[in-house]
């Protein structure tokens, strides 16, 4: 699920950024920081969508480096359990297979695809139907439900299924 949250940075800046584009420099460097990273509490943030407020500055003795508190509004995206999402299968093993929903890996059991679904192995592994109409392979995109999630600081992980209604494959790239 999607945010819109707001969360606080101290930035340090190198004395060589200041002058008329100090605001600019703060702003870029930022993103560049926070974009694309997760925290376990707030989730992945995907984008920096304003700056509410840039504090005063405080100069680190010795080093000429000054830290500003931001204050700025991103975008953040955090799985939850029971939540349905449509993601691209990255790996199938015997074990299930792994698919990706934007940063979220997210793995899927073999007891948690349908029991009419077997897994067939060779160049391109595979869970298959038994009448062959529907193939779970690499790059196909399916829609899933969460299970379980485990966060750690750094990182999201979560268990999901395709074993209930309206679960499963939505787009075999082997039909294109």
């Amino acid at each position: 699920m999607f945010f819109h949250i707001v969360l606080e940075r101290n930035m340090q800046l190198h004395p060589r950024y200041f002058g008329r584009n100090l605001r600019d420099n703060l702003v870029s460097k930022l993103m560049k920081d926070v974009e694309g990273t997760c925290s376990g509490r707030h989730g992945f943030v995907v984008a920096v969508t304003g700056i509410e407020n840039v504090g005063k500055g405080l100069i680190r003795d010795g080093t000429g480096f000054v830290t500003f508190p931001v204050k700025y509004q991103c975008v953040v995206f955090r799985p939850f359990k029971g939540e349905i999402l449509e993601a691209v299968v990255t790996m199938v093993n015997k074990m299930g297979f792994f698919a990706e929903a934007g940063p979220v890996q997210i793995f899927v059991s073999n007891h948690l695809i349908p029991d009419d679904m077997e897994f067939q192995s060779g160049d391109m592994p595979n869970y298959t139907t038994s009448d062959g109409s529907v193939k779970i392979q690499k790059d196909s995109e399916v829609r899933l439900k969460i299970i379980g999630t485990r966060v750690d600081a750094t990182e999201i992980f979560c268990i999901g299924t395709i074993k209930d209604d309206f679960l499963g494959v939505i787009n075999d790239p082997a039909t294109i």
